[in-house]
């Protein structure tokens, strides 16, 4: 399986050439919801350029196999965020749409949720032919599905008692 390493530098200018990518479409929207975890950092950058209120929705599936094999879809019932009321116009913001069954069920089920929603359009940072859901926004479409290792990463096996020997080496 090919795959493609993002450093720290590349993930954030991709990040703003997504929110170049949104502002130059038009779309207005007054509400972005990130799906955590991939999406949080995409989200929060985007949240701050376009000075619009966060919503956080935590979604689960990929259980095993060092996260390669996808289980059972889990989206929380409920959503952080820091106003009373959603906002009708939404932007709704992930990492990556791999497999594209998470952003497409979240996409689905907002409006279900929350009917009051007029409009939903979806961003993500990368977007791979191997998706069912094709996403509104995107940065770099990526035909070969590679494997994206992404500079956060290595906190998935640093563990608070690796952290002296990383610190004070």
């Amino acid at each position: 399986m090919p795959s493609l390493q993002i450093d720290w530098d590349k993930y954030n200018t991709l990040t703003e050439r997504l929110a170049l990518n949104v502002h130059e479409s038009g779309f207005k929207f007054n509400q972005i919801i990130c799906i955590a975890r991939g999406g949080l950092r995409v989200g929060d950058v985007l949240s701050r350029i376009f000075e619009h209120p966060l919503a956080i929705l935590s979604t689960h599936s990929y259980s095993s196999d060092g996260g390669t094999i996808r289980g059972e879809l889990v989206i929380a019932e409920h959503m952080t965020m820091t106003k009373p009321r959603l906002g009708e116009r939404v932007l709704l913001v992930d990492d990556m749409v791999d497999s594209g069954h998470t952003l497409a069920a979240v996409h689905d089920e907002l409006p279900k949720r929350f009917p009051h929603i007029t409009a939903l359009k979806t961003a993500v940072l990368w977007w791979k032919a191997c998706s069912v859901f094709k996403p509104d926004f995107h940065v770099q479409y990526l035909a070969d599905n590679p494997w994206i290792h992404q500079p956060f990463e290595l906190y998935d096996a640093l563990r608070p008692e690796d952290l002296k020997a990383r610190l004070d080496p």
